[in-house]
């Protein structure tokens, strides 16, 4: 396996339907294989607005199966189209009052490898999401993709030290950090946190965050996404804070390696004195 991975991600604006939306991202996916991307990964329920701005139950209508629902199938093909691997956020639905936000990890052949489920679920203005979602109940999975080993974490969860240290522990490379996340709020943290992240784990981070207002509420969704590597500096230039963009990057999987022998951030760890860190 090659060391450099041309990986790629995508902030979009919403089109208005979930057809459109689907369809632009396909697109959006096949320029990416155009242009050598071997991995590409979308925003937080990609096919749909971010409802989350209101509490209506007509937004239920967005959930579906993973992974035998009708976007997670037609990624399916679109991976088998364009030989890439591609992290694809929906709105989960795994039975009646079990809803979830999810993303599945498709491999480069078509094949569905399994899915994230969001562990932290925030419910704050203009982001009500624990009307819609329950807490993610699958751990922390590392999937073991055509280009290496793959981690989600997605939006509110990159808070939260611990999920991304889990991620590293269980053997990712790169995490794909699917968010939708507002101008008012975060801004001033949003080049910080996952930065900081790729540092304290020594792994690569793909960032992305939707871009443009939407019709359910005033969040301005303000894009810039990025790749982080392990040193924490970005790869190449951020995305645009106000525009559509496709991001196509080459990362180097051999600066893992080569940073974990010079920091040595996991030979000092010191979980036998991390006990507090557990408790209620």
């Amino acid at each position: 396996m090659a060391n450099v991975v041309r990986a790629a991600l995508v902030q979009a604006t919403w089109t208005g339907d979930t057809e459109s939306m689907i369809a632009k991202h396909e697109e959006h996916a096949r320029e990416a294989a155009r242009q050598g991307a071997k991995i590409i990964g979308f925003q937080e329920v990609f096919n749909a607005p971010y409802f989350c701005q209101v509490q209506e139950p007509e937004h239920y209508r967005w959930a579906e199966p993973v992974p035998d629902g009708p976007t997670v199938t037609r990624m399916q093909a679109l991976a088998r189209e364009t030989g890439m691997v591609i992290v694809v956020p929906v709105f989960e639905v795994e039975q009646s009052g079990f809803y979830y936000n999810t993303a599945a990890v498709i491999d480069a052949d078509g094949g569905y490898l399994g899915k994230y489920r969001k562990h932290h679920i925030p419910q704050v203005k203009g982001f009500w999401e624990k009307y819609y979602f329950k807490p993610g109940n699958l751990g922390w999975p590392v999937f073991d993709t055509a280009v290496g080993k793959v981690g989600v974490y997605i939006c509110y969860d990159r808070h939260f030290p611990e999920g991304w240290r889990q991620l590293g522990l269980n053997g990712a490379q790169v995490v794909y950090n699917p968010s939708a996340t507002h101008r008012g709020l975060s801004s001033h943290l949003w080049q910080l946190e996952q930065p900081a992240a790729a540092v304290a784990n020594e792994y690569f981070v793909a960032a992305i965050n939707r871009v443009g207002q939407e019709e359910y509420g005033d969040n301005d969704f303000y894009g810039t996404s990025y790749f982080v590597d392990p040193r924490g500096q970005f790869v190449g230039e951020t995305a645009s804070d106000k525009t559509e963009e496709l991001l196509v990057r080459d990362l180097d999987f051999g600066l893992i390696e080569e940073v974990r022998q010079q920091w040595a951030f996991y030979r000092d760890r010191r979980p036998d004195a991390y006990e507090g860190l557990v408790r209620p």
